[in-house]
C-alpha cells in the first residue's frame, strides 16, 4: 500500500500512534476480508461489502496523513 510514500509509512509508524492505529486496523481488515472471500471465515455479500467500504475510508485517511508528512 503506497509504496511512494513508504518512507513516511515507516516514521510515522514509529512516531504516530494514530497513524500505527489506523494501520494496523486497515490491514486487520484486509486479511479479514480475504479469509471471508476464500471462504475459510462464514460471511454474505453484505457483510465483505461493508468491509471494504470500512477498509477504503481507512486508506483515504491514511493517504491523507501520507501526503500531510510528505508535504512537511
Amino acid at each position: 500500500m503506497f509504496p511512494e510514500y513508504r518512507d513516511q509509512i515507516t516514521r510515522l509508524k514509529s512516531t504516530d500512534g494514530h497513524f500505527v492505529r489506523l494501520f494496523d486496523q486497515h490491514n486487520a481488515l484486509d486479511q479479514q476480508i480475504q479469509r471471508m472471500v476464500s471462504h475459510t471465515e462464514p460471511s454474505t455479500p453484505v457483510q465483505i461489502e461493508q468491509l471494504k467500504k470500512e477498509k477504503l475510508a481507512l486508506k483515504d485517511h491514511l493517504y491523507v496523513i501520507l501526503k500531510k508528512a510528505a508535504q512537511a
